[in-house]
């Protein structure tokens, strides 16, 4: 498989993840059918997707970029949809992930 469907199976994967897990809090532990079955329908969807992204991209690069990005989106989810701010310490751990994604996708190399 080519590195451009690598790149697009992780879009997926991402986008997938954060939908997914933003339905695990809307499913309130999974007593709401609908947002419980989504939940677990995306969660499918989201490691297909990984999986086939790491059969074309290094699995660090992948798993890292899928990790920090999926985080960072359901924080900024929680923050917009159910107003949860983070404190100093939040924000600082989140900017720290970023880093790190960033640091392992353009700084990190393989041996």
């Amino acid at each position: 498989m080519k590195p451009l469907f690598g790149y697009l199976f992780l879009a997926i994967g991402i986008s997938f993840g954060i939908i997914s897990n933003s339905l695990a809090k809307i499913s309130e532990g999974f007593t709401k059918f609908t947002p419980s079955v989504l939940c677990i329908l995306f969660m499918c969807i989201t490691m297909f997707s990984i999986a086939k992204a790491m059969a074309a991209l290094p699995v660090g690069f992948a798993y890292a970029t899928y990790s920090g990005l999926t985080v960072t989106g359901v924080v900024l989810f929680a923050v917009f949809k159910l107003n949860q701010v983070p404190n100093i310490y939040g924000i600082i751990g989140i900017i720290l992930i970023i880093i790190g994604v960033t640091m392992v996708n353009y700084l990190g190399r393989l041996n």
